[in-house]
């Protein structure tokens, strides 16, 4: 593949860290431990709290310690492990990414896995430019295996080079059924956390969680 033609990609990685606010269980652990001290320290000499209470109290007061301590290192847990994540994915940019996602024509055909309702008895695919316009719509079997896009316009004539969706719609007697985009590898141009989630951004600024791209491959020569 020659992506020399194509838009340059800053490929940035970014890594915001999840913010970590107090969990209310950490007040409710402070504002035990203050009450029992101002117990212990206002009780009646003559009539001390009975022995048995005291060790309720001071077994409910290590429980709540301990859910402070696991709730502290589940956080520092969950903010290595997207870490890790993060660095996983680092490598991916640069390659390409199966996804509904906006492909790059350069002149050479474009590989579509669309993906049409069962019940269609006609399937078309809608190519559109990077504005959103409609600049083709082509018939296609209906079937799950990937077609290929030249890039020719309604009138026949080839498109220019450019960033461009390609919608799958369903009929059934004439009734649209389903749209739904189609697939294509594009370049991921950066890895990023979203909400602690590692996520790759894709030609055309479009966001994918990591977890839902199908594939990953390295660009064509």
């Amino acid at each position: 593949m020659d992506v020399s033609t194509a838009p340059t990609a800053t490929t940035t990685f970014t890594s915001t860290p999840p913010a970590t606010p107090k969990a209310g269980i950490t007040s409710d652990f402070e504002t035990f431990l203050k009450m029992l001290t101002v117990q212990l320290k206002n009780q009646d000499p003559t009539n001390p709290m009975d022995s048995a209470d005291f060790a309720v109290q001071l077994a409910t007061f290590s429980g709540v310690e301990q859910q402070v301590k696991t709730n502290d290192l589940l956080e520092s847990l969950s903010a290595r492990l997207n870490e890790s994540s993060l660095s996983e994915i680092a490598g991916w940019v640069g390659m390409e990414a199966k996804a509904a996602a906006p492909a790059y024509f350069y002149g050479e055909p474009v590989a579509l896995w669309p993906e049409p309702d069962p019940e269609a008895t006609l399937v078309e695919v809608v190519a559109k430019n990077a504005e959103g316009t409609e600049v083709g719509r082509y018939a296609i079997e209906k079937s799950s295996e990937p077609v290929s896009w030249a890039g020719a316009g309604a009138d026949g004539t080839q498109l220019p080079d450019g960033l461009y969706t390609f919608e799958v719609e369903s009929f059934k007697n004439g009734q649209l059924l389903t749209t739904k985009q189609a697939q294509v590898y594009s370049l991921v141009t950066e890895a990023r956390l979203v909400n602690g989630t590692p996520t790759l951004v894709l030609l055309g600024n479009k966001s994918f969680a990591a977890a839902s791209i199908s594939s990953i491959r390295n660009q064509p020569e």
